[in-house]
């Protein structure tokens, strides 16, 4: 049996601290500080994020923002796009399986990974080609 006291993990706020990694799981800590956001995105896996401690505010893309405090668990199906805004520093548990995810970069052929990587640069470029076109009134 392993055990961790995630409130009393150092370092947070800071770089995620992975607690362990099985091969069909990952649980990591994220320490938030207050103002922080993790903007819109999203992952390969289930998602679980358990609010352990602080006041955060998750959004999705339909416009739904649920405000949380410790206790709150959200889940969130593979790819389901969300951010999260911290109201005060906060300390979360998020829980991926499977993992890997399909389509996760660590599942990729080096192939798979070049096409990814162009297509992740085409997006950029056009993303940057309509912000720079003039507006039409």
């Amino acid at each position: 049996m392993r055990s961790w006291d995630v409130t009393a993990l150092n370092g947070l706020p800071g770089p995620p601290q992975i607690l362990s990694t099985t091969d069909e799981t990952r649980a990591i800590v994220l320490g938030l500080a207050a103002g922080q956001a993790l903007a819109e995105h999203e992952v390969h896996e289930r998602a679980w994020i358990v609010v352990i401690t602080g006041d955060v505010k998750f959004s999705d893309t339909t416009g739904e923002t649920v405000m949380a405090g410790p206790g709150a668990v959200f889940e969130l199906e593979p790819h389901e796009r969300h951010s999260v805004l911290a109201a005060s520093e906060a300390r979360l548990l998020l829980l991926l399986a499977p993992w890997p995810g399909k389509g996760h970069p660590g599942t990729m052929t080096l192939d798979e990974k070049a096409h990814a990587q162009q297509h992740a640069a085409d997006h950029a470029a056009a993303l940057a080609r309509d912000a720079a076109a003039p507006k039409q009134p």
